[in-house]
């Protein structure tokens, strides 16, 4: 654990290692974050409004009272996990350990997880700034108002409404996705809490009744949401990754911790081979 300063307006997470913000909240995991031109992040998340940025070797964040930081936001920067050890694990591979250490400021983020399902239903065949856009669209005509913008609509309020009902978002085809993920969530056929503590198997398996979820929105959802860190999202540049540079298979000391090689890897491809999506 970090050591941590609750100062008068602000929380201090002292020399803090492996966290990066711009890798971690602009790598295509969560969609909310921004930073304005001071360099500042900010986003909401959780219902919870922060700003953070790096002082020094610190992280500063401001907004967020002790309660919520030891309740809420030490879990969600995933800050009790020793990223160090994981990556000394991958020097058995040196293609993954390159990778890891070209992008270990990476932590994967806790996020609720009907936000998250319904970023990677929304994510399919799109970009990132599309993405964002329609995320932002839809907390902002669905989402209840709190402090800097709009919290993310709950499963409740999105199964009310019909795919035609989403028209305001754009978001094309996966509409009558969302409302399908919403409607099983909202009445309890899908209990997203309880993946957390299935296997990793029996909660892809359920996620699949979902309309529109395949194996990678499944896996991206059981990752980022559900604390689920061996699923292994697989998109064209995974694919394309394990083929090039791992003979087609996830290294073997990747396993347990597939979910934080699968992010050096996205990282490494994309970032250090030149290519951007």
């Amino acid at each position: 654990m970090n050591d941590i300063i609750f100062e008068k307006d602000k929380i201090r997470i002292i020399n803090v290692s492996n966290f990066d913000l711009a890798q971690t909240l602009d790598c295509g995991q969560a969609f909310r974050w921004k930073k304005n031109e001071d360099g500042i992040w900010y986003g909401i998340a959780g219902g919870k409004y922060i700003e953070l940025y790096k002082e020094n070797e610190d992280i500063i964040i401001l907004g967020s009272s002790e309660e919520d930081f030891k309740n809420f936001w030490s879990d969600y920067f995933d800050l009790n996990r020793d990223y160090s050890y994981i990556i000394s694990q991958f020097s058995e591979n040196k293609t993954l350990y390159d990778a890891a250490v070209s992008s270990s400021g990476i932590r994967i983020l806790k996020q609720e997880p009907f936000e998250a399902l319904c970023s990677f239903i929304i994510s399919q065949n799109n970009n990132i700034p599309r993405i964002k856009g329609i995320i932002e669209r839809l907390c902002e005509n669905f989402g209840e108002k709190c402090e800097h913008g709009y919290c993310f609509p709950s499963a409740e309020a999105l199964s009310a409404l019909s795919a035609e009902d989403l028209a305001p978002i754009r978001s094309g085809f996966r509409a009558k996705y969302i409302i399908d993920a919403a409607k099983k969530v909202a009445s309890g056929e899908i209990d997203l809490e309880n993946l957390k503590n299935l296997s990793y198997d029996e909660a892809q398996s359920i996620l699949l009744k979902i309309k529109g979820v395949g194996p990678k929105v499944a896996d991206c959802a059981l990752l980022y949401g559900c604390g689920h860190i061996e699923a292994f999202p697989k998109d064209v540049w995974i694919k394309r990754a394990l083929t090039e540079y791992f003979g087609g298979e996830i290294p073997s000391c990747a396993e347990g911790n597939a979910g934080i090689a699968q992010q050096y890897i996205f990282y490494y491809i994309r970032e250090i081979s030149g290519e951007k999506k």
